[in-house]
């Protein structure tokens, strides 16, 4: 019997996809690159157990929409890793995925020719190739893991994962985020509360059972072992900023209390800057000096930054558009970039050894 008056009613086609197994022997990951991760992974961890005294700092495009802009990036960053690794350890955003309130451009895998055709095996060939080219540079790397089949495709090249504000309180994303390979941070809510993240934590790093997908592309369940290296990240939210030495404090008690790493990370961005990019070194120079002042428990930090100031609108004609600009979030420019990790390094590479 035939089941088409009851099921798939709103489904226009279902196509088969690339498997994460096929993908990874097409663009298998290289002995340099592989090499890169582990050291990128390694790092992070040592901050957050605090055998490292270095403050990590998630830093790059609001999100990947060219892949030239993005290699271009990646060298200025590297180069400036370089000068700043004793105090700052760089690592880039590499974001193909982004949410959406409502509509609008759903990131390079989705959407990789920004025109609507959602070639999304494309996407996930571009993001895994630039991926790659990016580890191969020595450059540790970071998305949002905002879908949960993605991090079968990607994730053996990440450094770093967010789970965004939108997400935190998913008990699909906290499922997915407790397998990871890579350390995770989780977002305050987008209306400032903490508890959905402080929650997260908790379940982030217990063992769970859940339907995914295997290398193969099978419908499998997933066991996980629980993941240890989750942590906060605090972005502000309903029109307030979060950041501050009082708003710090607070989430001290509430991680205390929950008997969970006080591991703080500040985003420099969304609600902390009050949505203004320009903002993002300010933040980050208040964080310097609650650190200069005795803070113990921030760890990391986050900033929206690209080679040009602001944000542009995706365009008909992708050559009318400003090379390097973000097409999300507004973003500081390469040179305001430089000016506030150079900053933040004079004033914390004699105080971090000694935190």
């Amino acid at each position: 019997m035939s089941n088409k008056r009851v099921e798939d009613l709103n489904i226009e086609s279902a196509t088969p996809l690339i498997t994460p197994e096929q993908l990874k022997a097409e663009l298998p990951i290289s002995e340099t690159a592989m090499s890169s991760v582990e050291k990128g992974r390694e790092a992070v961890r040592n901050i957050l157990d605090r055998k490292d005294h270095r403050l990590f700092m998630v830093i790059g495009p609001c999100s990947i929409h060219d892949v030239n802009a993005a290699h271009d990036y990646a060298k200025r960053l590297k180069a400036l890793s370089e000068e700043v690794s004793d105090t700052i350890l760089l690592v880039m955003r590499v974001y193909f995925e982004k949410p959406r309130t409502t509509v609008g451009w759903k990131g390079l895998i989705n959407d990789p020719y920004l025109n609507d055709t959602f070639k999304i095996e494309d996407g996930l060939k571009i993001s895994r190739k630039l991926l790659i080219d990016l580890a191969e540079m020595g450059l540790p790397l970071s998305t949002e893991a905002l879908d949960p089949i993605s991090p079968q495709y990607l994730q053996d090249l990440i450094g770093w994962s967010a789970i965004g504000a939108r997400t935190t309180e998913s008990q699909t994303h906290r499922e997915m985020a407790s397998g990871l390979s890579s350390s995770v941070g989780f977002k305050n809510g987008t209306d400032g509360s903490l508890t959905v993240a402080i929650n997260a934590l908790q379940s982030v790093a217990k063992p769970h059972r859940f339907l995914g997908i295997n290398g193969e592309g099978q419908v499998s369940v997933i066991e996980t072992k629980g993941n240890p290296y989750g942590h906060v990240v605090l972005r502000g939210g309903g029109g307030k900023p979060n950041y501050d030495s009082v708003s710090i404090a607070l989430c001290e008690q509430e991680i205390e209390k929950s008997g969970i790493p006080n591991n703080i990370m500040v985003d420099c961005s969304h609600a902390n800057s009050s949505k203004d990019p320009a903002l993002q070194p300010l933040v980050m120079d208040n964080v310097a000096n609650q650190i200069l002042e005795g803070n113990q428990s921030i760890v990391g930090l986050m900033v929206e930054s690209h080679i040009k100031f602001g944000r542009q609108d995706i365009t008909e004609n992708l050559e009318d558009m400003e090379y390097g600009m973000s097409v999300t979030d507004g973003c500081i420019s390469w040179e305001q970039t430089e000016d506030a990790v150079r900053s933040m390094r004079a004033k914390l590479k004699d105080v971090l050894p000694n935190r």
